[in-house]
């Protein structure tokens, strides 16, 4: 799937597949007849209906579960709004493919593919104080590229992002699209003392000046996003169009769907937060893209792993879902009789 023209994702969002509607009726019908009192599984029983309904089958499972994160850099970062060097962004990425950061336990633990997607590390975005960070062009590449990451037999999804600077980024798109101004939006990110933190607002209202006259909100991912945050989004409708399942990371995996989401809201249906993070803002911007969050642990590190960690929490809900026995197997008597 690739998008060839900012139009051609305004049409897809005007026309949004759709998801099964029988097969989740028929998972919760299931639910209904299992050995415990209806509803006693919780948000549980929610998520194996959410899944039948974007996989199609009234028992789904999870066979071939990807996390993938994507990685980009930020010209932003000049104006010392990062409490790390640009330079980490890639020598994470390197950590990554040696197996020393968090997300490779996470997505092992998780039985899931971890995917790496770098984006042109060597060319950070520009500065978006100064000018657009990204042209159409390269925020449609961008967006293209997270397409591509995505693989039709996927059965569960989750997309998070590695790169410095991008809580700016993430914050700068939220108070553009949402309203509020930096001091809404901004927090601490990778933990930057008062002065950055001062900095890091300045930056972000600087932006939202320069670039007030955006209103298409494709324009204003391009304006203020990253290469990284334009992929999340891409793979997040790629998805959609492959009917696949999506658990979106933390704080800036959500602001990345924002552009979208502002096109039409539904663009998030098949898509769950798997966490709420420590980071300023996340609860109120998942407030806004009406998602409830799965877990609430007071992460903030990306790299998709509260993605990750949600993962397992799935397989539960689905393992339930199809291996308990239902009131007439078992041969007990339910609340009717």
């Amino acid at each position: 799937m690739q998008f060839r023209t900012l139009d051609e994702i305004h049409a897809f969002c005007r026309d949004l597949p759709q998801g099964d509607a029988q097969a989740a009726t028929a998972a919760a019908a299931r639910q209904a007849s299992l050995t415990k009192p209806p509803g006693s599984l919780g948000r549980l029983e929610e998520l194996a209906a959410w899944i039948a309904r974007w996989q199609g089958k009234a028992v789904p499972r999870i066979a071939r579960a990807a996390v993938t994160v994507f990685a980009g850099n930020h010209g932003v970062v000049a104006r010392g709004v990062s409490a790390f060097p640009q330079a980490v962004t890639a020598q994470m990425v390197q950590n990554f493919a040696t197996g020393g950061a968090a997300i490779n336990q996470l997505a092992q633990f998780a039985g899931a593919d971890l995917r790496v997607v770098p984006i042109d590390l060597d060319r950070p975005t520009a500065d978006f104080t100064l000018g657009p960070a990204m042209s159409a062009d390269e925020f449609l590449a961008a967006v293209n590229i997270g397409c591509a990451a995505v693989k039709p037999d996927d059965d569960l999804l989750a997309v998070g992002e590695m790169g410095i600077g991008n809580t700016t980024a993430a914050s700068a798109l939220c108070a553009a699209l949402l309203g509020g101004g930096a001091s809404a939006w901004a927090g601490r990110g990778t933990g930057v003392d008062d002065e950055g933190l001062a900095r890091k607002r300045a930056a972000v209202d600087a932006a939202l000046a320069r670039h007030t006259a955006l209103s298409d909100p494709l324009q204003i991912g391009a304006a203020l996003g990253g290469r990284e945050l334009a992929a999340i989004g891409g793979a997040v409708l790629a998805a959609r169009h492959y009917r696949i399942p999506t658990l979106l990371d933390g704080f800036v995996a959500s602001a990345a769907v924002l552009p979208f989401t502002s096109l039409d809201r539904k663009v998030v249906d098949h898509c769950r937060a798997a966490h709420v993070s420590a980071e300023a803002g996340h609860r109120r911007l998942l407030s806004e893209l009406n998602l409830r969050p799965l877990l609430d642990l007071d992460m903030r590190l990306g790299e998709a792993s509260g993605a990750a960690l949600a993962i397992p929490l799935l397989r539960a809900a689905l393992a339930c879902h199809a291996g308990m026995a239902t009131f007439s197997e078992a041969g007990v008597s339910d609340a009717n009789e």
